[in-house]
């Protein structure tokens, strides 16, 4: 249990783990107005985060994705309109707008082949869980090892992440998702059974436990699929237009 002791030290980190760091910088070109047409119920948007929590996550997953959240909204909604359903450091799980992620590179992933009853399924197990308070156990785990950063192996790193309370009113952003998506036994990155015979068998899995789940999981199942913005709205690369670059002589010039 998080002790009555540990709580206020959880949440004075929380604050100080939530700014934003100087220096971040968004490659993606694609505005939200762009990404919100494309986007479908119960697809999973992954944030390039900037904060210090975002850093710690990054590194022990090797990941450029430190949050994730769900997208709950329907067609017709705006950015403004609280669209996505995420466990937020501060404020526990929670609703925030597409337009509170503007800033920053974002990363689509949909799971394949489910139908609308199954994408709603998701959404309404992961909307049964707002209201409920951030993993900050979990926050204390992050701090401890991020403190021994030269120390931790790559071969642990997974492990660290997968630590935390545990207790069932309590998340973090992928461990919310991927325990939404386990409710209705959509795969992730499942374990294989060793022994899955020769002569044509359906192979058998075992599931991780979805504490042990991280935002770059998503991207990296073979089972979600990375929705580009551009490329589903017809992108052809011969109706781009470039500038060319200042000659040689005129950048000489320039310099004189």
């Amino acid at each position: 249990m998080f002790s009555a002791i540990t709580r206020p030290i959880g949440k004075r980190l929380a604050a100080f783990l939530s700014k934003n760091l100087p220096g971040y910088r968004r490659l993606d070109s694609v505005p939200v107005e762009k990404i919100l047409p494309v986007l479908q119920t119960g697809d999973i948007i992954l944030v390039e985060g900037n904060t210090r929590i975002s850093v710690a996550i990054k590194y022990l997953s090797q990941s450029s994705w430190s949050h994730a959240a769900l997208f709950v909204g329907k067609p017709g909604d705006t950015v403004s309109d609280p669209v996505l359903l995420e466990a937020d450091l501060k404020d526990g799980v929670r609703l925030v707008s597409l337009d509170h992620y503007r800033d920053f590179n974002l990363r689509i992933c949909r799971a394949v082949n489910l139908s609308e009853e199954e994408s709603e399924a998701v959404v309404t197990f992961a909307r049964t869980r707002l209201g409920h308070q951030y993993d900050l156990k979990n926050v204390l785990d992050l701090v401890r090892y991020l403190i021994q950063r030269p120390a931790v192996p790559n071969r642990y790193r997974r492990a660290l992440l997968g630590l935390g309370s545990g207790e069932p009113t309590k998340a973090i952003c992928s461990t919310l998702i991927a325990e939404a998506f386990q409710s209705i036994n959509y795969p992730i990155l499942p374990v294989p059974d060793g022994d899955t015979g020769e002569h044509g068998e359906v192979p058998q899995y075992y599931r991780r436990h979805f504490t042990h789940f991280t935002p770059r999981d998503f991207d990296l199942s073979p089972y979600f699929r990375i929705v580009k913005p551009t490329i589903e709205a017809g992108f052809d690369f011969r109706a781009m237009k470039w500038r060319e670059p200042a000659s040689a002589s005129t950048s000489s010039g320039n310099n004189s």
